[in-house]
């Protein structure tokens, strides 16, 4: 019996656990985008766009959207006490100035040096790469959330990205729906696992080696 994956929304309570209190946080198209829903209680975390808005809480509840009030994917948010708002130029030097302590991204192809692309599918001829090279560089810390392979089975993290890159040398770590993986001195180092999944299947799943922490420990949200 095949063990289930983690849904897109448990990915994003496991990473939103990651994120600090006061921390300022940037997240991507997809499953990063859900993060800002699962803000561990007792932290305030800051969530940063590029469309000019910092500070921002929750999505909006249906039937509350405000048409001003959205996100790098569109999504309408909720308004909360302290949201500022600016011009793109303005959220970007933010981002080129060093003032994100963490972005959230997805990813097509993570290597194990922490390349990362994310923006384009050869075979599609097309791409939008927005923010993500920017904040790829500018973030203090990069984690990548997204599924473990793609829709046709092909594994996402492997030894040198066949996909045009986005930034070299940029994830620190990654939360699939199998596991989560850091990325140290050009390996990868399994640190968890979803239930019912062993360090075996991961590996199975994944395009290049996968080291074993010492400690590896079961996900829990």
């Amino acid at each position: 019996m095949v063990a289930e994956k983690l849904p897109r929304e448990v990915i994003a309570m496991r990473v939103a656990q990651e994120l600090q209190d006061g921390n300022v946080v940037n997240l991507g198209i997809g499953i990063p985008s859900l993060c800002s829903q699962f803000v561990p209680d007792g932290r305030t975390v800051l969530y940063h766009s590029e469309s000019g808005v910092l500070n921002y809480g929750p999505m909006a509840e249906e039937g509350e959207e405000d048409a001003d009030l959205i996100n790098a994917s569109g999504q309408f948010l909720a308004p909360v006490p302290g949201m500022s708002f600016f011009d793109s130029s303005t959220a970007f030097a933010m981002i080129r100035g060093g003032h994100i302590d963490v972005t959230v991204l997805g990813a097509l192809q993570v290597s194990s040096k922490g390349d990362l692309a994310n923006w384009m599918i050869p075979s599609r001829g097309i791409g939008n790469v927005g923010g993500a090279m920017d904040l790829a560089v500018g973030a203090k810390r990069v984690i990548v959330a997204m599924e473990h392979v793609d829709k046709d089975g092909n594994p996402k993290l492997v030894e040198a990205c066949t996909f045009p890159l986005t930034c070299p040398s940029s994830v620190d770590l990654i939360v699939t729906d199998i596991a989560v993986i850091s990325v140290e001195n050009n390996r990868f180092i399994l640190l968890e696992t979803a239930p019912g999944w062993s360090p075996q299947d991961v590996q199975d799943q994944s395009g290049t080696e996968i080291i074993i922490s010492d400690s590896v420990s079961e996900i829990r949200i």
